[in-house]
């Protein structure tokens, strides 16, 4: 299962944070902290997985993938596999590129709520849904598409141009 999904920059900044399995705010916090505080120390020769007992407890790991300014960071039990979950990561980074073209840091400050769509088309309540960046794309096309077409101002003004014998 995995436990946790975090984006953050090199500074520490966390830009996407979901917990699967809950944890209060204090702790999330300190385990993000704690998270910075391992991959900024690591150098880059070093490989992308990471044992992490003493934060998360036993049989916990973490995998990570150092993008331009940001981390990816999969937290997970071991019943995934390693090398799938950083698999995951790419699958994950894909998609974002395909969605922003050339994806930065302000793209997922500024479009967090797309970034929760694409993060939940592939991963739902710590399980793994989707591994096609294709797929995800689509459903998030189809997202946008539906969301477009409910606009409530929208449904709004057909509604009062409807009364107005427009």
């Amino acid at each position: 299962m995995i436990r946790a999904v975090i984006v953050m920059n090199t500074q520490g900044k966390p830009r996407l944070v979901r917990f699967y399995e809950f944890q209060p705010p204090e702790k999330q916090k300190e385990l993000i902290r704690s998270i910075y505080g391992v991959l900024s120390s690591r150098a880059d020769n070093l490989s992308n997985f990471v044992q992490t007992d003493a934060m998360f407890g036993e049989d916990t790991r973490l995998v990570y993938k150092h993008l331009a300014t940001m981390y990816f960071v999969f937290v997970f039990d071991s019943s995934e596999n390693e090398l799938a979950m950083l698999d995951l990561i790419q699958v994950f980074v894909e998609t974002l590129e395909r969605c922003f073209k050339n994806v930065c840091e302000l793209d997922l400050v500024f479009n967090f709520v797309k970034l929760h769509t694409i993060l939940d088309e592939i991963i739902f309540a710590g399980q793994v849904v989707e591994t096609s960046s294709e797929e995800v794309m689509k459903a998030v096309d189809e997202i946008a598409r539906l969301e477009k077409s409910t606009n409530p101002i929208s449904i709004v003004t057909k509604s009062v141009a409807g009364r107005l014998g427009r």
